[in-house]
């Protein structure tokens, strides 16, 4: 085996296995809440480039360190999509799933006007 390959061996092993703590944390606590959304579809999107790049130039260790690391990011990703707090983007949704408020002057007059 040539040092290159040796390198890329290693370089592949270490930057895939960089992913399996936050891989097995996400789907063991299902929090996402400290993962970009943005940020992990761009990367994923990355790493399967870099994996089609391996491929038409046949390099095996891309190869293989970028469709296990597209697997682990693909998975992280869908538990992002999965397990993400949903807010409500549109001000009048955050209205309507507000509490009313019993003080509201606004609230008063209104059940005055249904009670005449």
């Amino acid at each position: 085996m040539q040092l290159s390959d040796a390198l890329g061996y290693l370089a592949a092993t270490l930057t895939t296995a960089s992913f399996v703590p936050q891989a097995w944390r996400t789907f063991r606590t299902k929090d996402v809440s400290g993962i970009s959304l943005k940020m992990y579809v761009v990367f994923t999107v990355g790493v399967a480039v870099w994996l089609a790049y391996g491929i038409v130039l046949g390099e095996v260790p891309m190869m293989l360190s970028n469709s296990s690391t597209l697997v682990l990011a693909c998975a992280v990703l869908a538990m992002k999509v999965k397990y993400r707090k949903k807010k409500p983007d549109d001000p009048q949704d955050r209205q309507r799933h507000k509490p009313e408020d019993p003080q509201d002057p606004q609230r008063r007059d209104k059940s005055r006007m249904a009670r005449a």
